[in-house]
């Protein structure tokens, strides 16, 4: 956060002693602002920014882990054995979740097709066959129809018309905004983006590569659950 110094109107009856205590104001904003920038920067040399105001969590009571993700992103699907071996082998104190924002519009089927799942029980189902059928079987998975083909071949109680259904649902529009609004107050432009306990942001440029966004993961993730 970037901390102002306030301090009151006053009258004095030297015009040195106002100028004196201006000055003096202006300074120590100065010193608090280059302090941040500093820690800023620091931050990014060790593979993460730090968000000027922290965002809130689902959860205050863990240390949340959010991945900002798009099913068709060759990177998200390279980067996904890493951080679920990560996910499976995380602390107790440690929550994950994932978003899905359509930070372009091409990107809408996939993220309704996200929230949809989680809407009606299925991601667990449903998450790594999209991404297989987008990536493994080359099928671009692009129109709500062969999205819900796909998950009423998974036998799980879900017929295409419920899914259709689903993807253009009030729960998935207020989905769709707030993931949105949670991708733009984080700064986020690309993906996989990784967001720690509503602080810090890394990813690939950033952490260097796969094994340094997990690095940067435990460290902040650690030095979080000392402050809850």
């Amino acid at each position: 956060m970037h901390p102002h110094s306030r301090h009151p109107r006053r009258t004095f009856l030297k015009k040195t002693a106002g100028t004196w205590l201006a000055a003096t104001a202006v300074s120590s904003t100065s010193l608090a602002t280059a302090q941040n920038a500093l820690i800023r920067t620091q931050g990014q040399q060790q593979g993460y920014k730090t968000l000027p105001v922290p965002l809130l969590t689902r959860d205050k009571t863990s240390v949340e882990v959010l991945e900002f993700f798009w099913f068709g992103c060759p990177h998200c699907y390279a980067f996904e054995p890493a951080i679920n071996r990560w996910a499976d082998n995380r602390p107790e104190y440690v929550s994950f979740v994932r978003e899905a924002p359509p930070l372009n519009p091409a990107w809408e089927p996939h993220s309704r097709a996200f929230y949809a799942a989680e809407a009606l029980g299925i991601t667990d189902h449903f998450f790594d066959k999209m991404f297989n059928a987008i990536h493994q079987q080359k099928q671009p998975m692009r129109s709500p129809k062969a999205i819900a083909k796909l998950v009423a071949s998974l036998d799980v109680g879900v017929t295409e018309n419920k899914f259709i259904a689903a993807m253009t649902s009030f729960t998935v529009e207020g989905s769709l905004k707030r993931s949105v609004q949670l991708a733009t107050q984080a700064g986020i432009s690309g993906v996989p983006s990784i967001l720690i306990n509503g602080k810090y942001v890394t990813g690939n440029t950033l952490a260097g590569g796969h094994q340094g966004i997990i690095n940067v993961i435990n460290t902040l993730t650690e030095q979080e659950h000392k402050t809850i």
